[in-house]
């Protein structure tokens, strides 16, 4: 079967799927994305990944005509017509055609864009023994709102990913201005340590993540403390533990950090409880 695409309420093969080359999206990276999970022909968190892309678009200027319960049945339209249960999803905004130049668009049609794809995880062995990362020399600007949002420009997530890859690794840990821990290329960062798990807050510069959010209230519920507070690199480098969380891959623990092992270097007993303490509640959520 032809992968389905779904571009402004219509679902068409992938194959004729296409955008005005005067997409503001494709010019200047003017829009948003989500990245989201399947499982059991449900979308985890579905309603949080809507709420924080309308919200943004708030941001943005093009937030007219987005409607949640809509963009939530397309997503729900999409999955179904590609026949995949367990699944990867992007929901793309874009701000359509406008005039060149960088004055934000006036009020007009944006192009939604949905791309369902077989879900690709990390081997079994990667879940177990973690991930190697890397502290990576591009920075967060803990004062930029763009930090605070999935845009189209994802540019430095990329540069940052691939610097991490030609020093060895699977993953880049990203600083911020002040040069306190800030996030991953593509996830957010925990360490655990003396019985507690612990996050940079959102003004250190990092992505609102939704994996993120839900360990955050999770955590308590099987009797670990958690909080949300800066720390150093010098306070991740000695953390008992250290962890990245989005959509996709749920929780990795991280092995080593610039060749230097995390604890044990495998999966230690915290991310453990916290992992199966998820996976309990994506079966719960999605039946």
């Amino acid at each position: 079967m032809e992968q389905l695409v779904y571009i402004n309420g219509e679902i068409i093969n992938r194959g004729k799927a296409q955008i005005p080359v005067f997409d503001r999206g494709l010019l200047y990276g003017y829009g948003l994305f989500e990245t989201m999970r399947s499982y059991n022909g449900h979308v985890f968190c579905l309603d949080r990944h809507i709420a924080r892309l309308v919200n943004s678009a708030g941001v943005l200027g093009i937030r007219e005509s987005l409607e949640r319960e809509k963009l939530e049945t397309a997503v729900l339209r999409t999955l179904k017509a590609n026949e995949l249960d367990d699944a990867r999803v992007r929901l793309t905004v874009t701000a359509g055609e406008g005039s060149r130049g960088l004055t934000p668009p006036a009020a007009g049609k944006l192009n939604i864009i949905i791309i369902v794809e077989d879900l690709v995880l990390p081997s079994p062995d990667a879940y177990s023994k973690g991930l190697c990362t890397s502290i990576v020399s591009i920075r967060r600007n803990s004062e930029s709102p763009l930090c605070r949002m999935k845009t189209l420009g994802y540019l430095e997530n990329m540069l940052a990913h691939a610097e991490a890859v030609n020093a060895g690794c699977d993953e880049a840990i990203l600083l911020n201005d002040e040069g306190g821990v800030a996030e991953c290329s593509a996830s957010n960062i925990f360490v655990a340590e003396a019985g507690r798990i612990i996050t940079p807050p959102i003004e250190a510069g990092i992505l609102p993540g939704i994996t993120r959010r839900v360990v955050i209230d999770l955590a308590p519920s099987i009797g670990v403390k958690v909080s949300q507070e800066s720390f150093s690199v010098e306070r991740l480098m000695n953390a008992e533990e250290v962890f990245i969380t989005n959509s996709v891959i749920e929780i990795m623990p991280i092995a080593a950090i610039d060749g230097r092992p995390v604890g044990s270097g495998s999966r230690g007993k915290m991310t453990e409880r916290l992992t199966e303490g998820y996976k309990k509640l994506t079966v719960s959520s999605t039946r």
